[in-house]
């Protein structure tokens, strides 16, 4: 028939003709290439940005909240090898010089400037306005602040005083924002600055036995995209971030329902991402500019779309979570 052996072998063994995969290649090249190509110039436009942020940030002056331990500290880890002007704050003085000592002894190449040690307690609202002026002060502005400093709640809600409540408001919403409102007239003059919260993922949607926590994170949330809108056309730049579960000691210290320690790991806290994991992606987020940064694995992330694309569904397991909770009490 005029078959050789080579064409035989290809027809029992089912192969391809070359040219056929050419064909194929050509059509898969014509479909992705134009979804591909303008994602991979974006990417390259976006680390080019981050690059040239990046080279900007040494000398900025960074305010960061809740800096004597956790996410804070982190921060100024990254924050401080980056060259950055620090100025720490928190309630606990002693914690502060701790971490100031440490950031010390980094071998840091390049300029590193000694971090600012400034006792602050945001529940004491009225001397936010004095704590700014003197924070101001120390290197004639401030170009970053990082809204970080917070405390967490175990309680369900019948039986939460209210006074806990108050508390949970008033450090992580209140204080942030009488602070975010006393350093932004200096920003406004010098046309300048960068804004960033802290929030959670519990400000996106609320669980259980969160309630206080939950509310002040949305609140935070709502108040950081108001705020975001209105300095736009000043230069003034704002950040929400809203991370998942942290290695911390976040709820070790939260309070319970009389506003006592809590004084317990959290199994999902214990399991959550290291703090300076996530300093890192903060330190990203805000030099590349971004509006709302969410930082969470993907459980947690598919919990927050659920919120929004199939409520029923998250209502239920948020139902399903509260029942177990009230039997491990």
């Amino acid at each position: 028939m005029g078959y050789d052996d080579n064409e035989m072998s290809k027809c029992s063994t089912g192969s391809v003709p070359s040219g056929n995969w050419n064909i194929l290649y050509w059509l898969l090249g014509s479909i992705c290439l134009p979804v591909i190509m303008p994602l991979a110039l974006l990417n390259l436009w976006r680390r080019s940005l981050i690059a040239k942020a990046r080279k900007d940030l040494p000398g900025k002056v960074v305010l960061i909240t809740g800096a004597s331990s956790g996410l804070g500290e982190a921060l100024a880890h990254v924050f401080y090898k980056a060259g950055c002007k620090l100025l720490l704050a928190a309630r606990r003085l002693e914690e502060l010089e701790r971490v100031k000592n440490d950031l010390l002894s980094l071998e840091i190449v390049g300029v590193a400037y000694p971090p600012s040690v400034l006792q602050l307690d945001l529940a004491e609202l009225n001397a936010i306005q004095q704590f700014a002026e003197k924070a101001i002060s120390i290197h004639c502005g401030i170009d970053i602040l990082i809204n970080n400093g917070g405390i967490s709640v175990r309680a369900n809600v019948i039986n939460t005083a209210l006074d806990v409540d108050l508390k949970i408001m008033t450090v992580n919403y209140f204080g942030s924002v009488a602070l975010t409102k006393a350093i932004l007239p200096s920003m406004v003059k010098r046309q300048t600055g960068h804004v960033c919260f802290i929030s959670s993922v519990q400000g996106k949607f609320a669980l259980p036995y969160r309630s206080a926590y939950s509310a002040s994170k949305h609140a935070l949330q709502a108040f950081a995209d108001s705020l975001r809108a209105e300095v736009a056309n000043k230069s003034i730049k704002v950040t929400c971030v809203s991370p998942g579960y942290i290695k911390t000691q976040l709820s070790v210290n939260a309070l319970t329902s009389t506003g006592q320690i809590h004084g317990k790991m959290d199994k999902a806290t214990a399991e959550g991402m290291t703090a300076e994991a996530c300093a890192k992606r903060i330190l990203t987020g805000i030099l590349r500019g971004d509006k709302d940064l969410i930082i969470c694995n993907a459980q947690t992330r598919i919990a927050y779309y659920l919120r929004f694309v199939c409520p029923s569904i998250y209502y239920w397991i948020m139902e399903n979570r509260a029942s177990k909770l009230e039997k491990e009490e």
